[in-house]
């Protein structure tokens, strides 16, 4: 026998209190669904409703049973409705949360090949270095640097964010380049605001972590103005390695200390948390992972 028909006749019988209104809704005949009753009855071999010719009702296993008979149809709906939301198009807008330079260098570069594949959906990207709550802002997807906060929302890790210690060769023309992290105490730094170890800058040297604490003769809160400040010469800049990318590339900058690395930081993908998880929310974590859910290129 059917199963699942015969538990959803039973419900239907159960709700509209008759065979021929349960019928009405499943579109059989009051016999119908009086059949598919009685072959659920004898596969678990209990009675489940009373009936006579004027009236039914539940027997106690019957009671007990249609709680358990919702919650498996209210399950099978809901594998039905994330199937069917599978093979729906994307479409409508998403809006995504992005750190300013990670969304300026990295996340810029690859939207074009996200719109192209997905015609039908627009992106609202807003970039902003200051830690959005998620839920209250609006917005759908948001992209985190650092671990993320257990706040019940759906983290699913990316690369690393990969830093960068560089020096216009003007400054470093002027000055003795320094040999080890320590030497950074007596060099011009280039403070971001947002910085999350605040005046200390972290590496990874030859003989293991080292941390040193450093003064910001300019501090600010946009990296773009940072790397502006440190073409024109003006001190040492510990930036993600994609804002200095291609002033590397070109010469303008130089990479200083190349024996000690600086510390990375996590990056995740955050949003929330649901089982019906619409197209064009679907469409973009799958986008997102592909792209930066691997191993951070060199560089």
């Amino acid at each position: 026998m059917d199963r699942l028909s015969g538990m959803e006749a039973f419900a239907k019988a159960v709700e509209t209190g008759s065979f021929s209104s349960a019928g009405e809704i499943l579109g059989l005949s009051p016999q119908a669904v009086g059949k598919q009753v009685r072959l659920l009855e004898e596969h678990l071999g209990v009675r489940l409703i009373h009936r006579t010719t004027r009236r039914q009702s539940l027997t106690e296993a019957g009671r007990e049973l249609y709680g358990r008979v919702r919650v498996i149809l209210s399950e099978v709906e809901a594998v039905e409705a994330l199937a069917a939301s599978s093979q729906a198009v994307p479409r409508g807008q998403i809006r995504i949360n992005a750190p300013v330079t990670f969304g300026a260098y990295d996340l810029a570069r690859v939207l074009p090949a996200y719109l192209a594949a997905y015609p039908k959906v627009d992106v609202a990207l807003t970039l902003s270095d200051r830690k959005i709550d998620l839920i209250e802002e609006g917005d759908e997807v948001v992209f985190r640097v650092g671990s993320p906060v257990d706040n019940g929302l759906v983290a699913r890790p990316l690369r690393p964010m990969d830093f960068a210690l560089c020096a216009a060769p003007s400054y470093l023309a002027a000055r003795e380049a320094p040999r080890a992290p320590a030497d950074l105490r007596q060099h011009e730094c280039l403070g971001f605001a947002h910085m999350a170890t605040g005046d200390q800058w972290l590496f990874t040297g030859p003989e293991g972590p080292e941390a040193v604490e450093v003064s910001y003769r300019l501090l600010v809160n946009n990296g773009q103005a940072l790397l502006t400040a440190a073409l024109a010469g003006l001190g040492l800049l510990l930036q993600p390695t994609a804002l200095v990318r291609d002033a590397v590339a070109a010469g303008h900058l130089v990479r200083v200390l190349p024996a000690y690395r600086p510390v990375s930081r996590p990056m995740h993908l955050l949003y929330a948390p649901d089982r019906r998880i619409t197209p064009k929310l679907r469409s973009f974590i799958d986008f997102a992972l592909a792209h930066f859910a691997g191993p951070a290129s060199a560089g």
